[in-house]
């Protein structure tokens, strides 16, 4: 028999399905493009900077190693151009965090604003309304309406309180 273990061929440090590279350029572009997905999403695409980076270096070092033996570089550019992109729009999110966070003083008085109005608003509302009681027990039926006027109500209420079931404004009927 034939020993073949003294035909080996000698190691170059290369694996023999890809060419030196290949492998960061892959984990780059696999990176980069998690990049581009966090970073388009609004406030959380602050942390993508993180992987952006990452992706870049890895890109980098990987368009080294290539142009030490001329080996295919197309998917380290795209990592890299993906990255570069995707670590630009996380980054132009901390500018709008900053104006976000610069108007963010200057809220808490327009919402104070805003709710006194409603506030106003509702009260206004209320006092303008017009009030209809009704009351019914067994064959007893009272109802009570007012009209809008401040004045008129107080003085019904007042003669509800000490009995008087008559006034302008109020109608008692039982049945």
């Amino acid at each position: 028999m034939e020993d073949l273990s003294s035909n080996r061929v000698p190691d170059t440090g290369q694996s023999s399905g890809q060419p030196t590279g290949q492998n960061l350029g892959i984990a780059a572009l696999i990176t980069a493009i998690i990049t581009f997905v966090i970073a388009v999403i609004p406030c959380v695409g602050l942390v993508a900077i993180i992987p952006g980076i990452i992706a870049i270096v890895l890109a980098s070092v990987g368009l080294s190693q290539v142009a030490r033996n001329n080996s295919p570089r197309g998917i380290l550019i795209a990592g890299l151009i993906i990255a570069v992109v995707a670590s630009l729009i996380s980054f132009s999110q901390f500018f709008v965090a900053g104006k976000i966070a610069q108007k963010a003083d200057k809220w808490p008085n327009k919402l104070e604003n805003i709710f006194e109005d409603v506030q106003e608003n509702v009260i206004k509302d209320l006092e303008d309304a017009n009030i209809s009681i009704k009351v019914e027990n067994g064959d007893e039926k009272v109802e009570i309406t007012t009209n809008p006027n401040k004045g008129d109500r107080e003085k019904t209420l007042e003669d509800l309180e000490k009995g008087n079931v008559t006034g302008n404004d109020t109608v008692v009927q039982k049945k």
